[in-house]
């Protein structure tokens, strides 16, 4: 897994890369909270661009950060996911609760 981040006001831009896993869940939800914390981010950008795998416990951390950031009053707009991780993220429900944009320009312009 690669993190990049980059932080824009009140937004969390954390651009991912590799495989979201079982083996690199903790490490990412461990990562994620942190970074929420230090930054105060009301908002979060995750770019699956780069993403070429995800399974259940991938689902798990961006749900669970979906949940905390919007009891804040924020949001999770997720950025470019590839077709097979498009897919999942179908599947799973969480493009019905998450917005999904084609790049980051257009996800820094949704946010409210």
């Amino acid at each position: 897994m690669h993190l990049d981040i980059e932080h824009k006001e009140n937004t969390l831009l954390v651009r991912l890369g590799g495989e979201l896993d079982l083996g690199v869940a903790d490490e990412l939800r461990l990562a994620l909270d942190k970074l929420l914390q230090e930054k105060k981010a009301k908002h979060l950008i995750l770019n699956l661009s780069r993403v070429t795998f995800i399974d259940s416990s991938g689902l798990g951390v961006i749900l669970g950060r979906y949940k905390r950031l919007v009891q804040q009053g924020g949001q999770i707009i997720l950025v470019g996911a590839q077709p097979p991780v498009k897919r999942i993220l179908e599947l799973s429900g969480l493009l019905q609760i998450m917005q999904d944009c084609p790049d980051e320009t257009q996800a820094l312009a949704k946010i409210v």
